[in-house]
């Protein structure tokens, strides 16, 4: 199920951002290029909601370089989306989190992730736009990002639910006014 969401996805997206799909054999195949992946994710954010949720409470804030506000309440949603990467870990090891600053100044260069970062919001855009349509919000979602040549393309996988959070779009606002976790 997860491949053909994929397959959707990668396809209705392909012509805002270049992608590792060569063919799809089968539902259950995705012949792919081979791409070196970045050392990085790029999570991007409709919500405080989820581990960033959790961090905040806890008192943990600037870590990815900028401050969140003060007083949020849990899953409020930002005025725009923001970008919370983490460090792709070896299996067994959970991901950190990671600033941009940090990203550039150690793990990938500036003109690959900030066009890494531009493509993570064009396709979290697309995302919204459907799931508005959908009756859903996209809430957050992480993207991968390879070199393929000399090209940047996302790869692995756009918008399942293994990667990203939806939520039901009619019952949101009524949830978070009684402080109510949301369903999906």
């Amino acid at each position: 199920i997860l491949t053909e969401i994929a397959n959707f996805w990668f396809e209705k997206t392909k012509d805002i951002v270049p992608n590792h799909i060569i063919s799809n054999p089968d539902p259950q195949v995705i012949l792919t290029k081979k791409a070196k992946p970045l050392p990085v994710e790029v999570i991007v954010r409709q919500y405080i909601t989820g581990s960033l949720w959790r961090e905040y409470v806890e008192g943990i804030n600037g870590q990815y370089g900028f401050m969140l506000s003060d007083n949020l309440k849990e899953n409020q949603k930002f005025s725009d989306p923001i970008l919370t990467p983490s460090t792709k870990a070896e299996y067994g090891k959970h991901d950190e989190p990671i600033s941009r600053k940090k990203i550039i100044k150690t793990l990938v260069p500036s003109e690959i992730y900030s066009k890494a970062e531009e493509y993570a919001l064009a396709l979290f855009n697309k995302g919204q736009e459907w799931a508005d349509k959908m009756g859903l919000i996209l809430v957050d979602t992480k993207y991968e990002f390879g070199l393929y040549e000399d090209e940047l393309i996302v790869i692995d996988e756009i918008h399942t639910p293994d990667s990203s959070r939806y939520w039901i779009k009619e019952s949101y606002q009524e949830n978070f006014n009684k402080g109510l976790p949301q369903l999906m």
